[in-house]
């Protein structure tokens, strides 16, 4: 489904992404692991359009979205999360979810107020539904600034959901939850996977990252340096030396 091929992002000289391949088949959870300043956020950012390539090729669904715009990339299917929360915090947890659809309808809207008033039974039912998704029903009326860090992460996952995509790009969703949080994770993105839902996750929490994906690339400096299966990748030694803390006999 996504296909990165050669793809290189060079700040000055600073190779943040340095001649990176990998392939997301359509249907997996595909994890994206390094050590902090690997290249895995620039990478994220360059398949959504927030930063334009050095060189190479990024191929989203059959189609060459390389130096595609955020919202083209977005239109093609392709939602994600951030590593630093954005959300509209001085909006409800309801209408964070009802602005972020992305329905042919919602496209063909020409009248603001309209749909905002009012709306398509279909679209209202869609925001209930994220909204219970994410556990966060009995919070819709609560601004989104002032929720707890773990309920904003669960929001910005299930507003990225709202825009209907073929695939999420969730960057370090993690980050800040205890453990009772992440095993909650953990079961809505095999719920995501579920629906048909391809996922691209950038983690460090490595129980998680283990536990749920079917692949995994790992970055270093900007380039991969493995890909295989959770298994193949906790028995990899270049691995283990970049990243996982440990070093051979």
């Amino acid at each position: 489904m996504l296909e990165i091929k050669t793809l290189s992002k060079h700040f000055g000289g600073v190779r943040a992404v340095d001649e990176l391949d990998f392939t997301v088949r359509q249907g997996e959870i595909f994890g994206l692991i390094g050590p902090n300043g690997s290249g895995k956020s620039t990478t994220v950012n360059l398949v959504t359009g927030i930063f334009p390539p050095t060189a190479g090729e990024i191929i989203f669904d059959g189609r060459d979205i390389t130096t595609a715009q955020p919202h083209v990339t977005l239109d093609a299917g392709i939602a994600r999360t951030f590593q630093n929360i954005r959300l509209f915090n001085n909006m409800t947890v309801w209408e964070n979810l009802w602005v972020a659809q992305n329905s042919a309808e919602d496209k063909k809207a020409t009248n603001l107020l309209s749909r905002w008033m009012g709306g398509s039974r279909k679209a209202k039912s869609q925001v209930e539904e994220y909204l219970e998704f994410s556990a966060l029903a009995d919070k819709r009326d609560e601004l989104a600034g002032n929720l707890a860090f773990g309920e904003q992460r669960r929001l910005e996952v299930a507003r990225a959901l709202a825009a209907k995509p073929k695939m999420v790009l969730l960057d370090e969703p993690a980050a800040g939850m205890n453990r009772e949080e992440v095993r909650a994770l953990d079961e809505r993105l095999r719920a995501l996977k579920a629906r048909g839902i391809t996922v691209l996750l950038v983690e460090h929490v490595m129980e998680l990252v283990m536990e749920v994906t079917d692949r995994i690339a790992v970055l270093n400096f900007g380039q991969k340096i493995a890909e295989g299966t959770p298994s193949e990748i906790q028995n990899n030694q270049a691995v283990k030396d970049a990243y996982l803390g440990t070093s051979g006999d």
